[in-house]
């Protein structure tokens, strides 16, 4: 494990490539799974404030499923996640021409339409985030539907924590990268791969 801060960050991290391959997987993410993406307190707020820019790049179902269960919902265990479609494709998500998902409101950031680029955990999939008391834990999750992206990021040579440095400055900040690219460049053992 590496720590940096008060995070804690799993070797694999470090050590698996991956790179995202929508050809191949279609965007799954946005649609397998028990819920929607994981939503941090702040990100309700910012739905709430943005979703009237947000709404024309989504679908009329998603738009539908916005309508009749809330922008967010609450799942068992206390915590907040995107709505979906039917208990499948978040509603944020649309098919491109080619049929791959993209997130709306990815595409209203493109478009200039809201400074919400997406939700982080979204961002930065597929490492997922545990909070603690003192500490956050950042791991690796392993899904068979993103074999694609590992085989993608090992023909490329790109790990993890590279394939994710935009979203891992996004959340935790340019020193907090500067300092894990540090520690595994100078400190880590050789990793065979």
């Amino acid at each position: 494990m590496i720590i940096i801060q008060n995070t804690v960050i799993s070797d694999d991290i470090r050590d698996n490539f991956f790179v995202c391959n929508l050809e191949a997987c279609k965007g799954a993410c946005c649609v397998e799974g028990d819920l929607g993406a994981p939503l941090e307190a702040h990100e309700l707020q910012i739905l709430e404030q943005e979703y009237d820019k947000i709404k024309p790049f989504i679908t009329a179902a998603g738009q539908q499923a916005i309508e009749q269960q809330g922008l967010y919902i609450k799942d068992w265990e206390g915590d907040f996640s995107t709505t979906t479609i039917n208990d499948r494709e978040c509603a944020y998500a649309l098919y491109d021409e080619r049929g791959i998902l993209k997130c709306g409101i990815e595409q209203a950031y493109l478009a200039g339409a809201t400074t919400f680029k997406k939700p982080i955990s979204c961002h930065l999939y597929p490492i997922r985030i545990t909070k603690y008391e003192d500490f956050e834990a950042l791991n690796y999750d392993r899904w068979n539907i993103c074999n694609p992206a590992c085989s993608f990021g090992a023909n490329l040579g790109v790990r993890i924590y590279q394939f994710l440095k935009e979203p891992l400055v996004r959340k935790y900040g340019e020193e907090w990268y500067a300092e894990l690219v540090t520690e595994i460049e100078t400190n880590s053992p050789p990793v065979n791969g």
